[in-house]
């Protein structure tokens, strides 16, 4: 019989098996709401005593709330909460989420359930205490919040690294129900910023930044061993403790700089070489550097003097820049670039050009903090120039961006690289891309390197592919091109290329289409229209002559700038006149032999005048009458229309995100300065930069940051009589400033000893050589020390038997004592009453 029950369990147990086998692959397959059910069957499961049952409810009533409205779960509230104490942890972990998407609309019956959760804080397993200690933290409702901070404290100091970070997690949560209870949660954080576990630090740094991110006297005694720690921590933990290193350091570490010497090519810099305790990551003292060294040239350069405390951090998350997490990588770069130098910087610039590797929205965001750090080291990205070469399947926000940067990288870059970036945005700009905005964007992007570019063949270069565009049957892409001309042409309008190429221009207006494209090229024939006079070579007047036989079917934009190249070539008339006048003294003879070109020059300016007066558009009718009027007096009108133009520059569309925080949304969303208003920009809320650097001698002392263990030590070191031989030596040499000796060995020390006296400091040789002093002086004076000793062993002798009596009588007193205790307590015994 015993063997058919056992044959019989087994046979029930496979069953079970077999049926939560099969309901878990329909779930997988169909869903757990494959078979819709009406609420009197879900809650007859939800009621049901077999837990495989009540499992299959609670997830179709989960699937419910978070695939419909939650209203339509509410009803099924007791029958779930009712399961709260199941000893089945599916059953509970679902009962759990249940709880916490209902609690606020039924904060009555989610307190039911909180003494049965509170009771799970004691369970045994540590994944049940952590699960309670995150349900109650997760139920919003405002009664309970002195329960929480009361479990919170009990998880604070559980044995379970896993309940002690649930109670990290928990603190915020706390906070936002119950403000007042600040005091408390504080020291709960304090204490688990200080957990040797960092699965747990980590924790606590996330809750410290959501609840006091000011307050940094928190931080002081864990600093270091935060940073120790960092490495090792999960990515959210990295994220929230690299947040929180750059704000500490800008608060607690000033910035100090120096100024140090160039060294000649050829010849070792004096910081070059560095010192034994350089070698050992020791930090380099700050009064060797005070006053710079004079080099043979006389260049100095300034540098920036980190604090030791700082080093140890940049140091530390160096590792990170290899992170799976693309935030991380940038998170350290946002370190190096805020709070380090740039040669920190410089170490993160691989790492973040790897992450273009990475998915199209990882390389969006990537090219964002790109572009921030090349706008201030755009050398360092220099040897990546071909990893921003276009694909064709970039999308436009990635495509813009790394236009930007070859353009930030051009003028850095050698002759091949310079050939490599003009040969790509030709390849777009000639039309190869169906993507018109691409064509644009390349040849706003040649236009930028010929601005930036030093030499005059890369210029030449850049406006030759650009007047290969204003052919081009877009419209919109040649005057583009010719916008980019103009800037060109504005930088050095003295040039003799730049005279031909307007003379070029003004060829080609009859197969430029587009209104603008014609409205920039009569300005430019319009700027250029006083040169030539003397030669006899303008060709002003001739451009304006052929313009007006079709002026009536111009644009408004191109017949605007007729008007005005008609102004600018009558006012140079008027000043030619004028200047003629003046060198010859004889104006009847003047007239004579200059007839031919007043009829031409004056007949064309009435001509235009006739022609604006009657057409329809208002704003050309008042240029017009202001022209007329103001070329009545020309030296007002040669200040006012032949006045020297201001040099355009187009910037990079990433010099409105300069200054914005790496790995923030500003840079992605931000086009400009900040909001006036506070924690604003453009309307968003949440953006906080970084807080300006401390100023020198403002920042916290540094022996706030000391562990227990270097407080031990530092008074080990005070107390030189009960300090190891060893430590003080090590102490006496740091201290002074150890001198290593030529010779070495007992024989030599007398002399070296005494070269180094005079320095003050003393070696390892020393230090025998006295000890075998007194070891002879020792041996010298034994023999006469024997009858003294003889006589000092017989007072001891007696002083012990004097010592051991006192004892006796001591234990005898003890026993005393405790005898009387006991009688004392038997009588309490028997006055209790029974």
């Amino acid at each position: 019989m015993e063997s058919i029950s056992r044959i019989s369990n087994l046979l029930e147990s496979a069953r079970e098996l077999t049926l939560d086998a099969s309901s878990a692959a329909r779930s997988t397959f169909r869903g757990p709401a494959s078979r819709p059910l009406d609420s009197r069957q879900i809650k007859k499961l939800l009621d049901s005593r077999n837990e495989r049952e009540i499992l299959d409810g609670l997830r179709r009533v989960i699937a419910m709330a978070y695939a419909r409205n939650q209203q339509k779960t509410l009803p099924f509230f007791s029958a779930v909460v009712k399961n709260v104490a199941s000893p089945n942890l599916e059953i509970k972990k679902l009962v759990y989420i249940y709880v916490v998407l209902h609690a606020e609309q039924e904060p009555d019956m989610a307190l039911l359930s909180i003494n049965t959760i509170q009771k799970s804080l004691s369970d045994s397993n540590p994944q049940v205490r952590a699960l309670a200690l995150r349900t109650m933290s997760g139920i919003r409702v405002p009664v309970i919040s002195q329960i929480v901070s009361l479990a919170i404290r009990k998880g604070t100091a559980d044995m379970s690294p896993y309940v002690r970070r649930a109670a990290a997690l928990a603190i915020p949560k706390c906070y936002r129900l119950d403000p007042t209870l600040e005091p408390q949660l504080l020291e709960h954080m304090s204490v688990l910023l200080g957990d040797k576990q960092y699965y747990v630090a980590g924790a606590a740094v996330t809750a410290f930044m959501a609840v006091c991110p000011d307050r940094i006297d928190l931080i002081h005694p864990h600093y270091r061993d935060l940073v120790r720690k960092l490495v090792d921590m999960d990515e959210w933990s990295q994220l929230a403790t690299l947040r929180m290193m750059a704000v500490y350091a800008r608060r607690c570490f000033p910035q100090r700089t120096k100024t140090v010497a160039v060294s000649a090519p050829g010849k070792a810099s004096k910081t070059a070489s560095h010192s034994l305790g350089d070698f050992y990551g020791e930090p380099e003292s700050e009064t060797d550097t005070t006053e710079p060294t004079e080099s043979p040239g006389g260049e100095t350069k300034t540098v920036a003097v980190l604090d030791p405390d700082l080093i140890l951090l940049l140091n530390a998350i160096r590792p990170l820049l290899q992170s799976r997490n693309a935030g991380v990588v940038v998170a350290v770069a946002r370190c190096y670039a805020s709070v380090g130098s740039p040669e920190y910087v410089r170490d993160a610039v691989g790492p973040l050009v790897a992450l273009l590797r990475g998915p199209q929205d990882i390389q969006q965001i990537a090219l964002y903090n790109i572009a921030s750090v090349c706008l201030v080291q755009p050398a360092d990205f220099v040897r990546y120039a071909s990893r921003f070469l276009v694909r064709a399947s970039d999308p436009p926000a990635v495509w813009r961006l790394k236009l930007e940067v070859l353009a930030l990288v051009f003028p850095h870059s050698p002759a091949h690289i310079k050939s490599l970036i003009l040969s790509e945005l030709e390849h777009f700009a000639r039309g190869a891309a169906r993507d018109k905005a691409l064509v644009k964007e390349a040849v706003r992007a040649i236009g930028r390197c010929a601005q930036a570019a030093g030499d005059a063949a890369t210029s030449t270069r850049c406006l030759r592919l650009l007047l290969a565009q204003i052919t081009s049957l877009d419209g919109t892409l040649a005057a583009e091109s010719l916008t980019v001309i103009r800037h060109l042409i504005q930088q050095e309008p003295s040039a003799e290329i730049h005279k031909a190429t307007v003379v070029r221009l003004a060829k080609n207006l009859d197969a430029a289409t587009d209104a603008q494209a014609r409205a920039t090229i009569v300005w430019l024939v319009g700027e250029f229209s006083g040169l030539g006079d003397e030669d006899g070579d303008n060709i002003a007047a001739d451009v304006l002559r052929i313009l007006l036989k079709d002026f009536v079917n111009e644009s408004e934009a191109a017949k605007r700038q007729i008007l005005l190249l008609a102004a600018k070539v009558y006012l140079h008339h008027l000043n030619q006149k004028d200047k003629a006048q003046k060198a010859n003294g004889d104006k009847d003879k003047e007239e004579k032999s200059d007839t031919g070109e007043r009829d031409m020059i004056t007949p064309l300016w009435e001509y235009v005048l006739l022609l604006v007066r009657y057409d329809v558009s208002y704003d050309l009718r008042d240029r017009a009458r202001l022209y007329r009027a103001l070329l009545e007096v020309p030296q007002l009108a040669t200040l006012m229309l032949l006045a020297p133009k201001p040099v355009p520059h187009a910037p990079s569309p990433s010099e409105v995100r300069r200054g914005f925080t790496l790995g923030s949304a500003a840079l992605v969303l931000g086009q400009g300065g900040e909001s006036k208003s506070k924690n604003m920009l453009h309307g968003i809320r949440g953006y906080e930069s970084l807080p300006d650097w401390v100023r020198e001698g403002a920042e916290p002392d540094a022996e706030l940051r000391d562990t227990e263990e270097e407080k031990k030590a530092a008074t080990t070191f005070i107390n030189r009589d009960r300090a190891p031989a060893g430590d003080s030596l090590d102490h006496a040499a740091r201290s002074r400033g150890s001198v290593i000796a030529a010779g070495a060995g007992v024989a030599g020390a007398g002399v070296a000893g005494a070269a180094r006296g005079k320095l003050g400091s003393r070696t390892l040789d020393d230090w025998l050589a006295e000890e075998e002093e007194e070891s002879s002086e020792e041996e010298d004076g034994s023999e006469e020390s024997s009858s003294e000793e003889s006589s000092e062993e017989d007072d001891d002798g007696e002083e012990e038997e004097e010592e051991e009596e006192e004892e006796s009588e001591d234990d005898d007193d003890d026993d005393e004592e405790s005898e009387e205790e006991d009688s004392d307590a038997g009588e309490a015994d028997r006055l209790v009453p029974a």
